[in-house]
């Protein structure tokens, strides 16, 4: 342990921000996207080759890992970090979003969420408190407070009724995380679906509470892009401006840009290592699909101006050839390549943050990918 949690806005260029986020296992650089690392590993990919992706951080599950290996057993092996051998920061949620992908499974009261295990049918139950003692005990740098994550579209009234539970939460979560270690921080969250009035009451109450930085939840659930964007756009200036701002389970390289355009500091998403292990990857160009049969004899690499190896060395030829062979190299090679694109976007947009010339990279970054893969030998 080092230095405690900090943020530092160091250049805007309109809306978007640059900054540096301090934490006790090292900083970030932001605008700064996770890679997802659920059960303590980004999927097929050690901590070496996400590290050379250009990932500073990476975001574990607390109700995943409460339940395999379990948070004490994770404590008494030195915790998360030593755990998963990634030295660097980690981020963790609380389980918010496992209330809606998981609930057909789960029931929910004032007190807490009690899941019965996708694994073995046990019943588990995850209060604010219980969460806030996971995430420590894991030894999180980044504590999420514990939502209520709701699908959309949804009525008013269920948006409004799991938004303010969210608030009761998250002052839950804030006395419960006063006796966790110096040094680390909690986030609240804000919850009102597609509702401006009701992401604003609780981006307002969260700012009374007063957090170490804030998230955007409850979004890339089911609504339009242009739906999320304008949540976005609504929800930014209510947040305090000296906390960092994280846009929860988002998302493609779109809409990483759109987003950062309005503000946002932080992101992460399951899409990069998914759509790599099913053959798809993101380039400069746009999205290339592998399993495509006009690739079998392309000798050339998905982008030979790459500052990535793996990108700039592999044939199209060879990669199409591990993804129709199911070849397990094949999706750990374009989950490491999604990754490192990611990250190549990220780095492009703090440095135009920081020439002034924000506007100037967003439009030639969309003109590349309307531009389109390059096009068969």
């Amino acid at each position: 342990m080092t230095e405690p949690f900090s943020f530092k806005l160091l250049q805007t260029d309109g809306a978007a921000r640059r900054g540096e986020i301090v934490t006790p296992h090292g900083r970030v650089q932001t605008p700064a996207f996770m890679p997802v690392g659920t059960a303590g590993t980004v999927k097929g990919l050690d901590a070496d080759t996400v590290r050379a992706t250009g990932a500073e951080i990476v975001l574990g599950n607390t109700y995943h890992l409460m339940l395999r290996p379990g948070a004490e057993r994770i404590a008494e092996l030195g915790g998360l970090h030593t755990f998963m051998n990634w030295p660097g920061p980690i981020l963790t949620d609380s389980g918010g979003f496992q209330v809606m992908s998981l609930s057909e499974l789960r029931k929910i009261d004032e007190k807490a969420v009690t899941f019965r295990s996708h694994i073995d049918g046990a019943m588990v139950a995850l209060s604010p408190e219980r969460a806030i003692e996971i995430q420590n005990l894991l030894g999180s740098d980044i504590v999420m407070q514990l939502d209520e994550c709701l699908k959309l579209p949804a009525t008013l009234a269920d948006i409004e009724r799991a938004m303010r539970l969210s608030l009761r939460w998250a002052e839950r979560c804030k006395r419960a995380f006063d006796g966790a270690a110096p040094g680390r921080a909690l986030f609240g969250i804000v919850q009102g679906g597609d509702d401006s009035v009701l992401r604003a009451q609780s981006a307002g109450a969260l700012a009374n509470v007063g957090f170490d930085g804030y998230a955007i939840g409850g979004l890339a659930v089911g609504e339009p892009q242009h739906v999320m964007l304008r949540v976005v756009e609504d929800t930014v200036p209510l947040l305090p401006a000296e906390r960092p701002r994280y846009l929860m389970g988002v998302g493609t390289p779109r809409d990483l840009l759109e987003s950062v355009a309005r503000g946002i500091d932080i992101f992460d998403c399951v899409l990069p290592t998914r759509n790599g292990r099913h053959g798809a990857v993101f380039t400069r160009r746009g999205p290339v699909n592998l399993d495509n049969a006009r690739h079998r004899d392309d000798s050339r690499p998905l982008d030979d101006q790459s500052p990535y190896e793996t990108t700039r060395t592999y044939s199209r030829a060879y990669l199409h050839h591990l993804v129709r062979v199911n070849e397990m190299l094949g999706p750990m090679l374009l989950s490491a390549i999604n990754l490192a694109y990611y990250q190549e976007l990220m780095a492009g947009m703090r440095d135009a943050i920081a020439r002034g010339r924000f506007a100037e990279f967003r439009a030639q970054t969309r003109e590349g990918w309307q531009k389109g893969d390059l096009p068969p030998l």
